[in-house]
C-alpha cells in the first residue's frame, strides 16, 4: 500500500487501467505516443521521502523516541483498546505477544540471537550431492526422495549447479528424474531448468514452478490414495508464476492464479480456483475441469484450452476485456489430444482418460480462450511471411 504513494508523487493519477496499455500519464504502457505524457522525475519521489521522513521524525518525537531502533518493542506505546473492542477480536489474547521482559538491566528488545536457518540441511544439498556425477556428465539419472513441506524451493540450488555448468541449455531433457513422495513446500520446482523432470507422488503448497525454466513437472496423486483426484485440491495457489519454459502435468485440482504471468511452459491441470491465467503472455494452459471466476484477466498472450461441456465457463468465468472465445481448429484437436495425452500417460489421470474414450465427442466441449492482439499479431506474422513466400 505504501508503495502506491511514491508512485502518485510521480505521476500516478490511479486511473486502474495498468493491464489496458492505455494509462494516460504515460506510466504503465508500451505506447510512445502515451509515454510522451510522462512528466515524472526522482525529485519528485525524493521529495515525498523527506516529507515522510520529517513527519515520522514528529511522531517519534512526541512519544519520546529519537529512532527508529529505540522504538522497537517499547510495546506500551501501543493503543491496544479499539482493537480490543473490534468484534473479531473478542476471545483473542495477544499477551504474550506483547510481553516485555523485565530484567535488572535495559532489556533487549531484538536481535538477541542470530537466526539459524539451517541451510546445509536443505534436501537440495543432498540431491546435487547425489547427483553430481549425473549433472557433470550429463549421465540419464533417477533419484527418490521424501519429501516434506519443510522442504521449500527444492530444484532450485540443482538448476543453479546445472547452469553453472551448462549454461542456459541445461541437460538433455530428462536427463535426471527425481522422484518424491509427500508434501512438497512452497515453491517446489522454482526456477527448475532444462533436463530436470520433477515428479511428486503426493501434493504440493504454493508457488509450485515458480519461474520454471525448461524443467518438467508432474505431480500426481499417490497410488495408494482412494480420493478422486479430479475433485481435489493437490496442489497450492500461484501455481507457476512468471514460468518462462517446461512443462507441467497436474493430477487434480490447483488453487487460484494458476499460471499467473506464464510467458511459455505448457500446463494440464484438472481444475483451478479464481484468477487463472491472469497476465499470461505467452505458453499454453489446457484446464480439464472448473475454473474460478475472473479466467484471463488481463491475459495478453499464450493460449487456453478449457473443457465446458455445462458452458458455465464461456457465460460467467471467463474475463473478456482482452480474450476472445472461439472454437477449436483443427490443430488445436492435434495439439490438445496430444496434451491430454501425455498427462495421462505421465500421471494416470482417470479424467484425462475419460476425456480421450470419446475424443470425437468431447472435443466439442472445448472452448479455446486467445487474446484478442495477439491473434491479431499471428495473423499479421502469417500474412508477411505468406507475402515474402509468394514474393
Amino acid at each position: 500500500g505504501f508503495a502506491t504513494a511514491p508512485l502518485v508523487a510521480s505521476g500516478c493519477i490511479m486511473m486502474r487501467q495498468c493491464h489496458l496499455n492505455t494509462c494516460p500519464v504515460g506510466i504503465a504502457t508500451q505506447d510512445p505516443e502515451l509515454r510522451k505524457n510522462f512528466k515524472g522525475t526522482p525529485e519528485h519521489v525524493i521529495n515525498f521521502m523527506y516529507f515522510v521522513a520529517e513527519e515520522l521524525r514528529q511522531i517519534m518525537a512526541s512519544l519520546g523516541f529519537r529512532s527508529i531502533k529505540e522504538m522497537v518493542g517499547q510495546v506500551e506505546k501501543l493503543n491496544v483498546n479499539n482493537a480490543i473492542n473490534h468484534y473479531k477480536a473478542r476471545g483473542v489474547d495477544v499477551s504474550a505477544i506483547l510481553h516485555k521482559p523485565i530484567t535488572d538491566v535495559d532489556p533487549v528488545l531484538f536481535n538477541t540471537e542470530k537466526q539459524d536457518h539451517s541451510l546445509e540441511k536443505v534436501l537440495d544439498f543432498k540431491i546435487v550431492d547425489d547427483a553430481k556425477g549425473a549433472i557433470k556428465n550429463k549421465i540419464k539419472s533417477e533419484f527418490s526422495y521424501e519429501i516434506q513441506n519443510t522442504n521449500r524451493s527444492v530444484g532450485a540450488l540443482m538448476s543453479n549447479e546445472i547452469s553453472k555448468l551448462h549454461g542456459e541449455e541445461g541437460l538433455p531433457e530428462d536427463t535426471l528424474t527425481l522422484q518424491f513422495k509427500g508434501s512438497a513446500g512452497q515453491s517446489f520446482g522454482a526456477f527448475a531448468t532444462h533436463g530436470l523432470t520433477m515428479i511428486v507422488d503426493g501434493e504440493t503448497n504454493d508457488y509450485l514452478g515458480k519461474g520454471l525454466s525448461g524443467a518438467k513437472i508432474i505431480v500426481k496423486k499417490p497410488k495408494e490414495a482412494d480420493f478422486v483426484a479430479k475433485d481435489n485440491i493437490i496442489v497450492g495457489n500461484v501455481c507457476f508464476y512468471g514460468a518462462v519454459n517446461g512443462e507441467a502435468y497436474i493430477n487434480g485440482i490447483a488453487g487460484e492464479r494458476f499460471c499467473v504471468r506464464n510467458s511459455g511452459i505448457t500446463a494440464v491441470v484438472e481444475g483451478i480456483g479464481d484468477h487463472g491465467c491472469e497476465y499470461m503472455t505467452g505458453g499454453t494452459v489446457v484446464v480439464l475441469g472448473k475454473t474460478g471466476r475472473n479466467f484471463a484477466a488481463g491475459m495478453s498472450g499464450g493460449i487456453a484450452y478449457v473443457y465446458d461441456p455445462s458452458h458455465q465457463f464461456r457465460n460467467e468465468l471467463c474475463n473478456l476485456e482482452m480474450v476472445e472465445l472461439v472454437h477449436l481448429e483443427t490443430d488445436d484437436q492435434y495439439e490438445l489430444k496430444e496434451l491430454i495425452s501425455k498427462h495421462v500417460s505421465y500421471t494416470n489421470s482417470d479424467l484425462g482418460a475419460t476425456i480421450l474414450e470419446d475424443w470425437e465427442v468431447n472435443k466439442m466441449d472445448f472452448i479455446k480462450v486467445y487474446p484478442t492482439d495477439y491473434r491479431l499479431a499471428l495473423e499479421r506474422i502469417a500474412k508477411e511471411e505468406l507475402t515474402k513466400i509468394t514474393a
